[in-house]
């Protein structure tokens, strides 16, 4: 009897090891698509998803090559379902690859994919032909490799493959856990020889279903071309150390209003190398470096810093005839930027490196934003003036690692220039940029001063900035009696900068025609006028006078005083976030109405006044209102002391705002006098 038990005991501990190695690997191979993989009934995701990953696998490792140096080799599998075709954009796939131009290169092999739909219970297969697959240049360094798979349809599963084999070693591939749609299984391994060391970066939600991590013994030759002379070969051999991440049922991270970038905040694995050492006896070679190496490195790259070296005597005629009159270094600084910024048009407001020489920017009159501000630089320097080149990350591209410098990280150039203890803050490639105006895209933390003697921070922090709206009406009555009124609003810089760019693609005319449709018959609007359009350190006003003749039209008038200013709708209808809220600015807007109460009516019913604030200090917001006999008196002031909110912070901030547009939609009810 005790024999049969420990028989059972040993099935059972069989099954369960059986089991728990089902759930550690995935059982999955390319092209082996079954009639039972399109019903993902059984699986937890997101109901309103377009489509979801089922699978998605990367793999690193390492090979002896005949270059005198490894190749790295990044493999990929990855099987998708398309729910419906709003899911289609899923399958277009781009893939970067770097090349230095000196023969070292990244090049995609294996190319697979295939996709595969349902047919009368029977599974029928499309495949990827070679000649869909597009190779372009994507700049100096970069190639990408375009595709999208065949035969899509509403339901299709499809299944792609590649691998990619490196001679950048430096270029570890980092993975993405999460995305725009919802993952079954992520998963990433990487094998590293003892040669590499690798700093890794976690990015996200650092929970994984499984973390393994263990050393292989490895044997690599290396092969050194000597050309006509025979090759020299070198064995290597060493613990490699293998580590596998996993995350199952990973959500889609959906993109919230007032996000930055939300691929900061997707679980991601990322890699910086760190130093390389062939044995142990030999030399370390280290690559993590700090800002000021980096600033020298950068300052002595030719499609860089060399730029501002070079002998740039060419502008100095055009340099002293926009100077000439200056009796001020900030004065000079003011006009060689206005000379820039309205003579230079932005061929691409990303990127990091010159790929013209200045002098051909010049005579074309126009380049990227590295090009455009490192000529801005280079022709204050040549003024006499102390400027610096500044590298930053946008907000759309997301936060630059602050612990290391990595290049590749950044995609913006501005320019910072020095009058005595003034520092200004510049960037010509933007045509409607007041001067020391950045655009808000620019404010996502920290920059760099490209110095190496003083590689300084540049904070351009959200929270260093403020907008600020001031909005007044006042309305009378008639010699009919009849209310009309006059509108006047001045903008903060961002808005100003918005409209600007509205009314340079359209007309005042076509601008105005919109504002009537939003107040539709309630109001009829004359003398329309925008100012400081054209002075653009200034802010834009906006004024125009209406009639409210239609709003007498019976016994009981509801009417808004708040206008056309209301916060119709809550920013932030989701009842729970996962990421901060990162609005683009602080903000200070006021609203202050005088109204006499129309000829004939009474006021039956009027909001009550209000105050209440966002967690103490965070901000404020006021809505006083008080009548007379004769006239009714409005003042609305909403501040926000601060742009970042933490997630802990996102229950009362929507509450706030679900309270100001609750407010802001209140009514005051007029009753006719009988």
């Amino acid at each position: 009897m005790k024999s049969k038990k420990l028989i059972l005991l040993g099935v059972f501990a069989a099954l369960f090891q059986q089991a728990l190695f089902a759930q550690e690997k995935l059982d999955i191979q390319f092209g082996k698509v079954a009639a039972s993989d399109f019903d993902l009934s059984s699986q937890k995701f997101d109901s309103g998803s377009n489509a979801v990953i089922i699978a998605d696998i990367g793999k690193t490792s390492f090979e002896g090559n005949r270059k005198s140096g490894m190749t790295m080799i990044f493999t990929r599998f990855m099987r998708v379902k398309i729910l419906n075709k709003n899911g289609f954009d899923i399958a277009d796939n781009r893939i970067l690859l770097y090349h230095n131009g000196k023969g070292d290169e990244e090049k995609i092999t294996e190319l697979k994919g295939s996709t595969f739909n349902l047919e009368n219970g029977r599974v029928s297969e499309a495949k990827l032909d070679e000649k869909s697959v597009f190779t372009e240049r994507y700049d100096k360094h970069r190639d990408i490799t375009k595709f999208t798979l065949p035969d899509l349809r509403q339901g299709s599963v499809y299944d792609i493959t590649y691998t990619i084999k490196s001679d950048f070693f430096f270029n570890l591939r980092p993975w993405s856990f999460q995305g725009d749609y919802p993952r079954l299984w992520s998963e990433y391994e990487t094998t590293i020889p003892p040669v590499f060391h690798y700093a890794t970066l976690m990015q996200g939600d650092d929970h994984f279903d499984l973390k393994t991590s263990k050393d292989v013994y490895q044997h690599f030759t290396i092969i050194v071309n000597n050309g006509t002379e025979a090759d020299d070969f070198y064995e290597l051999s060493g613990d490699s150390r293998q580590q596998r991440w996993v995350k199952k049922n990973v959500p889609a991270l959906k993109e919230e209003p007032y996000t930055s970038s939300v691929d900061n905040y997707r679980a991601k694995l990322s890699f910086q190398l760190h130093y390389l050492q062939w044995t142990q006896e030999s030399e370390r070679h280290d690559y993590l470096t700090d800002w000021f190496k980096a600033s020298e490195k950068l300052m002595n790259d030719e499609d860089f810093g060399m730029k501002l070296n070079h002998d740039n005597a060419w502008m100095s005629s055009d340099v002293k005839i926009n100077t000439d009159d200056c009796k001020s270094d900030e004065e000079k600084i003011k006009k060689i930027y206005a000379f820039v910024r309205d003579n230079f048009s932005c061929t691409s407001h990303e990127g990091l490196y010159a790929q013209s020489s200045l002098k051909d920017v010049y005579k074309k009159k126009a380049g990227s934003v590295a090009e455009i501000n490192l000529l801005l630089t280079a022709m204050l320097r040549q003024a006499h003036i102390t400027a610096d080149p500044v590298i930053l990350s946008t907000r759309s591209n997301g936060v630059a690692n602050q612990s290391y410098p990595l290049m590749e990280e950044f995609n913006y150039v501005i320019c910072e220039a020095y009058s005595g203890d003034k520092k200004y803050t510049l960037d010509a490639s933007e045509p409607l940029n007041g001067f020391g105006h950045l655009v808000s895209d620019c404010y996502n933390g920290e920059a760099r001063i490209v110095n190496q003697e003083k590689p300084y921070i540049v904070n351009l922090s959200p929270d260093s900035l403020r907008e600020s709206k001031t909005s007044q009406v006042f309305i009378v009555n008639d010699e009919k009696g009849f209310p009309v009124g006059s509108f006047e609003t001045t903008l903060g810089n961002e808005e100003s900068y918005a409209l600007r760019e509205e009314i340079k693609r359209t007309t005042q005319k076509d601008y105005f025609k919109k504002l009537q449709a939003r107040y539709g018959a309630d109001a009829s609007i004359e003398n329309t006028g925008i100012d400081s359009l054209s002075h653009l350190e200034d802010p834009v006003s906006v004024h125009y006078d209406f009639d409210l003749k239609n709003l007498l039209s019976g016994d009981v008038v509801y009417f808004n005083p708040m206008m056309d200013e209301i916060y119709k709708n809550n920013p932030f209808k989701s009842s729970e976030r996962h990421y901060p809220v990162e609005m683009p600015y602080k903000m200070d807007e006021l609203y202050v109405l005088s109204m006499d109460i129309p000829k004939g009516y009474i006021v039956d019913e009027i909001p009550k006044s209000a105050k209440v604030s966002l967690n103490e200090s965070d901000g404020i917001f006021e809505y006083l209102i008080q009548k007379n006999e004769t006239n009714i008196q409005m003042r609305v002031h909403l501040k926000l002391n601060k742009a970042y909110f933490p997630v802990a912070d996102y229950p009362t901030l929507r509450d706030f705002f679900a309270y100001v547009v609750k407010k802001e939609n209140e009514q005051i009810v007029f009753k006719k006098i009988p």
